[in-house]
């Protein structure tokens, strides 16, 4: 009889990821963490854990990584999170984040794991009432938020027909150390961080008065990763995140400030996105018995002593992008 509760974590080389894999395995979790190193680190993934590369697109994978373990729960964070850029990548998008998830859900309905941890994203509600609550009608506005409500909406049935526990979290604007701060599709800290770093100019996409609430990693990963010991979170949706909202140019001024650089704004056409976007977090703070959140100032600062160390990291053009129409052109620079 094993001591300790076996975890998945899919996409723990990634951001999210990896601080959750740190979390469980502090909290007394054994881990396995599934990358496929598409946009996380192997250098991200705590040692302590075990380590398989390889993708949740992988059916046989999936199968024989449940057939050769006894997994108690399942953190599903492997995501492919770029909004903007999932219109123009259809395919890939639904492919990865809804069939992948869909792999991991059939076996663990046949392997009758304990709960199915999973982040959504605020991305499902779409151009919504502000601030945005869980008992809201979704309504998103990209193929990415498509998909991640397609996902909860099959946790759902799933757990109706089979009885699979689940939680599910909608965090938003998650920033902090680990992030892929190359990925010039997403993660609007990161990108502005490397950029400063090189001297290139900041692009923002519009005026820079559309808004949201950043959120420091962590903020959100302890309720993640404990959430499997509290019952009153079991079948229950709960957004998680930063309490306030700040325009992206105030974002800019404030990471320039904390990188002790002046640099260049460069003001590209807007792009079909949701203006303004924060949402109400009173439902996790009773049940995780949440307190106040990091201030960006005091996130932002974090970040940059870790980006300090790790340095630039080279920029990417995704090569596989399935509709160049109204593609931004800025996405298709070196």
């Amino acid at each position: 009889m094993k001591d300790k509760p076996l975890s998945l974590v899919t996409g723990g080389a990634g951001f999210i990821g990896a601080h959750v894999t740190k979390e469980l395995l502090e909290y007394g979790h054994e881990v396995i963490v599934l990358d496929d190193l598409s946009g996380g680190f192997i250098e991200n993934v705590d040692p302590k854990a075990t380590f398989i590369e390889g993708s949740i697109t992988d059916y046989t994978l999936i199968s024989n990584i449940f057939a050769k373990n006894k997994i108690d729960y399942v953190y599903h964070l492997a995501a492919y999170a770029a909004e903007g850029l999932s219109h123009f990548i259809k395919r890939f998008n639904y492919m990865n984040n809804l069939v992948g998830s869909v792999n991991l859900i059939n076996e663990s309905v046949k392997h009758k794991i304990k709960c199915f941890v999973f982040t959504s994203s605020i991305a499902v509600y779409g151009q919504g009432q502000l601030p945005m609550t869980e008992n809201m009608i979704p309504q998103p506005e990209d193929p990415y938020g498509i998909a991640k409500l397609a996902v909860e909406q099959e946790l759902k049935v799933t757990k109706e027909m089979f009885g699979l526990d689940y939680v599910i979290f909608r965090p938003h604007n998650v920033y902090g150390e680990y992030q892929n701060i190359g990925d010039k599709y997403r993660n609007v800290l990161g990108i502005f961080m490397n950029q400063l770093l090189q001297d290139k100019p900041i692009t923002i996409f519009g005026d820079g008065n559309q808004t949201r609430a950043f959120s420091y990693i962590g903020d959100i990963v302890p309720a993640i990763a404990r959430c499997v010991d509290i019952p009153g979170a079991y079948n229950e949706i709960f957004n998680i995140g930063a309490e306030k909202d700040y325009a992206v140019n105030e974002l800019a001024r404030i990471i320039m400030e904390a990188l002790d650089l002046s640099g260049n704004i460069r003001y590209l056409p807007a792009r079909n996105e949701v203006k303004h976007a924060y949402s109400d977090h009173s439902k996790a703070m009773k049940v995780f018995e949440r307190e106040s959140t990091t201030s960006l100032e005091n996130g932002v600062k974090k970040m940059v002593n870790w980006v300090k160390k790790v340095g630039v990291r080279e920029t990417k053009n995704f090569e596989n992008i399935e509709i160049m129409e109204k593609l931004p052109s800025v996405w298709l620079e070196e």
